[in-house]
This record gives C-alpha cells, sequence and structure tokens, in this order.
C-alpha cells in the first residue's frame, strides 16, 4: 500500500488466549498469532451474523489485511489443557443452540459399560480433547478491509466491537478478554508501520515478535525471521481450510510504551 490507510488497532488480551490452527483429530493447537480465520470469526460475532451467513463471512475474510505482534508472552510456553469426559449412550447432549442432541445409542464406539449407571444409561465411550492455550498473554492486532468503501467499513466493525451484539471471546469460549478489544483507529502506509505506530504493552522488552503480510512490510533485512505460507484461511462454505497466505514472520520495534 502505497498511501496512507487507515487501521483498526485490536489489544487481544487474556487470561486464556488461543489463536487457532489445523487441528488434527481430537488434538487443537493453537499459533503465535491469530489466524485471518479467527479474526473474520471474532468480527462477524460482534457484527451479530450467524454462521449460516457463509457468503458475508467469506467476504469479510477476503477483504481483511492484518498484522500481529506479541505484546506479552508466558515464559512458560503453552499451557496444555486435557479433557476427559465419559459419554452414556442414553445421554442427552448439550448444545450451544438450547436443544438437547441425541447419540446414536446403536454406535460400536459405546462398547464399555460400568456396575452402576449402565443399567440405567446404557454403554459409554470415554471423549478426549486435547487444547492448547497462551496463558496471561497480550497480542496487538491491526487491520484493516480493501476495499474501504465496501460493507461493513471499518467505523461499522469498531462500533461493533465496542457494542458486541453477543459476547466476544478470544479463539475459544473460555477465552474470555480481559480488557476492551478496540484501541482506537490510526493511519499508516502498511501493515508494518501501522504496528510500529502503536505503543507496546509492557516496556523493557525491545524488539516485539511480530507478523505480517509480505506485501505489508519489509521482506528481508535484520528484522525478517522467515517467510512462510501460512494455512489460517477457511472456506466459510464448507468449513474446510480454505488455503494459505505469504507471510513474513520477524520483528518489530514498538513506539513508546502504551500507558
Amino acid at each position: 500500500m502505497s498511501a496512507d490507510h487507515r487501521w483498526l488497532v485490536l489489544r487481544l488480551e487474556s487470561p486464556l488466549l488461543a489463536f487457532g490452527g489445523v487441528t488434527i483429530d481430537q488434538v487443537g493447537i493453537t499459533r503465535d498469532y491469530p489466524a485471518a480465520s479467527m479474526l473474520t470469526g471474532l468480527l462477524a460475532n460482534a457484527l451479530g451474523w450467524h454462521r449460516t451467513e457463509w457468503q458475508a463471512h467469506q467476504a469479510l475474510q477476503d477483504r481483511l489485511v492484518f498484522a500481529a505482534r506479541s505484546d506479552r508472552e508466558n515464559p512458560t510456553g503453552i499451557l496444555t489443557d486435557m479433557q476427559n469426559a465419559r459419554l452414556y449412550a442414553k445421554e442427552a447432549g448439550w448444545t450451544t443452540f438450547g436443544v438437547p442432541e441425541g447419540r446414536n445409542k446403536d454406535s460400536p464406539s459405546f462398547g464399555v459399560e460400568d456396575r452402576i449407571l449402565s443399567k440405567k444409561l446404557g454403554k459409554y465411550l470415554t471423549h478426549r480433547r486435547q487444547r492448547e492455550y497462551h496463558a496471561d498473554a497480550c497480542a496487538t492486532v491491526v487491520l484493516c478491509l480493501e476495499p474501504a468503501t465496501d460493507s461493513p467499513d471499518l467505523d461499522a466493525v469498531a462500533a461493533a466491537l465496542d457494542r458486541p451484539a453477543r459476547p466476544l471471546f478470544i479463539g475459544r469460549k473460555p477465552c474470555l478478554p480481559s480488557c476492551p478489544l478496540r484501541v482506537n483507529i490510526i493511519n499508516a502506509v502498511s501493515a508494518y508501520e501501522a504496528l510500529r505506530k502503536v505503543p507496546a504493552v509492557d516496556a523493557g522488552r525491545g524488539p516485539l515478535r511480530a507478523l505480517w503480510p509480505q506485501a505489508e512490510g519489509p521482506t528481508e533485512g535484520h528484522q525478517v525471521h522467515r517467510i512462510v505460507a501460512l494455512a489460517d484461511l477457511r472456506n466459510w462454505k464448507t468449513g474446510l481450510h480454505g488455503g494459505t497466505r505469504l507471510v513474513v514472520e520477524g520483528t518489530v520495534e514498538a513506539e513508546g510504551i502504551h500507558a
């Protein structure tokens, strides 16, 4: 981008953060920076969209240009949560849309009995999930929408983040924000320069790890660590992975400290 553009500044801070990644079986990882699909879902939730409105989600993701910066990282690394649940064949499952969901009682997956509850609830299986989180972390995101004149525009998104249609979470439902997500709107020629203009949250950390699109900042020099094809796009019609985009991983020097 050769001329100044308006960038919406977000502060993603929570006791637990999850930025998404490629999930295999029951293992849900988290990357170091927010995924394009995660930010699309976050903004769509604030706007009050439903997941069935896949055309609107897809159009929003296709317009999204953003960079992210790690302002605070937990020195202990990733927090791994192991979840185990015993599910009985005759039990109804809880759902987020308020309607109990039955189970396939004839499934061979329900192959274990216990001496007490199986007489009433049938055989059971153990459902296991592994989820990763960033603990006590903080990330700064700068984003713009191209074309800027399409709907929703940046001001509509900012207003929705101030007064969201539904409660917001950062990646997963346990990850509730500990502060307002929207910081302000700034002008900058690129996503990288926008990151530089946003003061750091904590003092004394020096260069901060960051990620930006290949066309939105330096691609060589001491601040560049590597250029990768990142699989963080979603096909919102099918709900499956929607391809990759070239991003730069490196560092950025913030101008000052956030008050």
